[in-house]
């Protein structure tokens, strides 16, 4: 996120042409169904003329380029080795006979394509798309038993000449069954790493490194104008909170002078595969950009920790970069997740931004589950963007090796001029948790130790150790405690609470144990 230059990255928050990702099948009733036009063609959506109240997709070539076309990234891959057939229903306004050719993209094996022609005027409903009889796009000619998953669906209407026209189709169909694209496919519940900043004053030096050492060239990246300090007034402990500080002051570091200063973290803990929540309300002047992001440990960037530490041999964007959470590339409340890779770096098509309830003044998690198969990107625990590429190599996934955490506020550049106003703003972060599915640190007492029953629970949970059980802790899933109990500590009463997923923090013998404890 703040490693590398980005140009232009609020076309892509913007962009109403944008790839948006969708999956089988497609009936345009949803204003994600949108298809990116590129060489001169069109895309839009209207009412079906024989059906007012059916909405169908617009295609239109002007006829200035001999292929014109038309694609959609899908969040859902088409799978040919499950179902062989795309049908999709087409609509000439013409008498004439159109080829329409369906291509897959994006998977991992070559592009390959299936040429129907329509039989003129008014609809033709379920034109079907046979990719056991496929041909290789790179020739054209070349046939092929079409297999494997692509993750891009492209449409070409009288593709190789120059005749405009105005087509419409509806239903677009490969047989899969809709499911939801951001379910996790594994959950991680041990808690491994964490910050809960419970001690006043400078942040724990054990767990975190500030990371103040230019770029070459004196300058931060992205055109930021900000000087990163290791000063308290730019990242403190208050009240259980962590505030890192942007402030517009003059300060000279380095032999540089700039007119604000912010503060840069760097996780000394560093981890492959697990969850990453972390509770925080963010600065939303004009300007400023705060971020909670990964960067992978092997990272040759001069001055990042685990680069001091020996373990820079990489450089970005090889390294992988992870943001979990950008503000301040878009509007106000609109917040956004992304992924960078040698195969999408800089102008990442790989993200997604939402607009949230007032970044400011409310807590909100941010979060992202990371396994071995896909990256899934929440906010308050609701995933909302799936990185899974179907092919995943060096270029694609370099996320197979440990990322360490990062929090900054970053100030103008290509978050936009900063407020001539502004004089300080923070980034509040109430805690960072990092889970994964190993078990619990050596340091703590073995979780296989507590038996926590029934699990999922609706009056009360009990709690059986041979160990001593000192306090009982349960948290919701945005981190708030909802239960303290120093006696009686073999049960707490859960029958007050709403449905869902809570942590049960157990302390015993001055150890700590996680239990995921689900109420319903």
């Amino acid at each position: 996120m703040k490693h590398y230059y980005i140009k232009l990255i609020t076309f892509l928050f913007l962009s109403i042409q944008f790839c948006f990702a969708q999956q089988m099948p497609i009936d345009f009733s949803d204003s994600a169904d949108t298809f990116t036009a590129f060489d001169g063609s069109g895309f839009s959506t209207r009412a079906n003329p024989d059906d007012g109240a059916d909405t169908v997709a617009q295609f239109f070539n002007d006829g200035s380029a001999p292929w014109q076309g038309f694609l959609i990234d899908l969040i859902s891959p088409i799978d040919l080795d499950s179902q062989q057939t795309i049908t999709l229903d087409f609509y000439a306004f013409d008498p004439n006979n159109h080829t329409i050719m369906v291509k897959l993209e994006n998977g991992a094996n070559p592009d390959i394509h299936v040429i129907v022609n329509d039989s003129g005027s008014g609809w033709e409903n379920g034109l079907t798309f046979n990719f056991a009889n496929a041909f290789l796009s790179s020739d054209g000619v070349t046939p092929v038993d079409g297999s494997g998953t692509y993750n891009r669906l492209v449409i070409f209407i009288d593709g190789g000449n120059t005749t405009p026209g105005t087509y419409l189709i509806d239903d677009i169909d490969d047989g899969s069954t809709p499911t939801d694209p951001n379910e996790i496919d594994i959950e991680y519940t041990d808690l491994v790493w964490e910050d809960e900043f419970e001690t006043n004053g400078p942040l724990d030096s054990s767990k975190w490194f500030h990371q103040t050492q230019l770029p070459a060239g004196g300058s931060w990246f992205n055109g930021e104008q900000q000087h990163y300090t290791n000063r308290i007034e730019n990242s403190f402990v208050d009240s259980g909170n962590l505030n890192i500080v942007a402030i517009k002051e003059s300060f000279t570091d380095q032999g540089e002078t700039k007119q604000y200063t912010s503060a840069r973290l760097n996780s000394k803990f560093a981890f492959t595969y697990g969850r990453v929540d972390v509770k925080a309300k963010l600065p939303n002047e004009d300007g400023t950009w705060p971020a909670i992001w990964t960067l992978g440990k092997n990272i040759n960037e001069a001055g990042a920790y685990w680069q001091t530490q020996g373990f820079g041999n990489t450089s970005w964007p090889a390294c992988g970069e992870i943001d979990i959470m950008e503000h301040g590339l878009g509007a106000v409340n609109h917040t956004s997740s992304a992924l960078h890779t040698p195969s999408s770096s800089g102008n990442t098509v790989n993200y997604k931004s939402q607009e949230i309830t007032d970044v400011a003044a409310n807590w909100h998690v941010y979060s992202v589950n990371w396994s071995p198969n896909q990256i899934t990107f929440l906010v308050d625990g609701v995933g909302f963007y799936t990185y899974n590429p179907a092919v995943k190599d060096d270029d694609t996934w370099p996320f197979y090796k440990d990322q360490y955490i990062l929090l900054n506020i970053a100030m103008g550049g290509i978050a936009g001029t900063i407020d001539p106003s502004f004089t300080q703003s923070s980034m509040i972060i109430d805690y960072v948790r990092v889970y994964q599915n190993i078990g619990l640190s050596t340091e703590d007492v073995n979780a296989s130790s507590f038996k926590v029953y029934p699990n999922p629970a609706s009056e009360e949970v009990y709690v059986d150790s041979k160990f001593k059980i000192e306090k009982l802790e349960l948290y919701n899933i945005l981190g708030k405690r909802v239960i303290r109990q120093t006696e009686e500590t073999n049960r707490i009463k859960t029958d007050f609470l709403s449905s869902g997923v809570y942590l049960l923090n157990i302390y015993s013998e001055n150890t700590k144990t996680v239990k995921k404890v689900i109420i319903k």
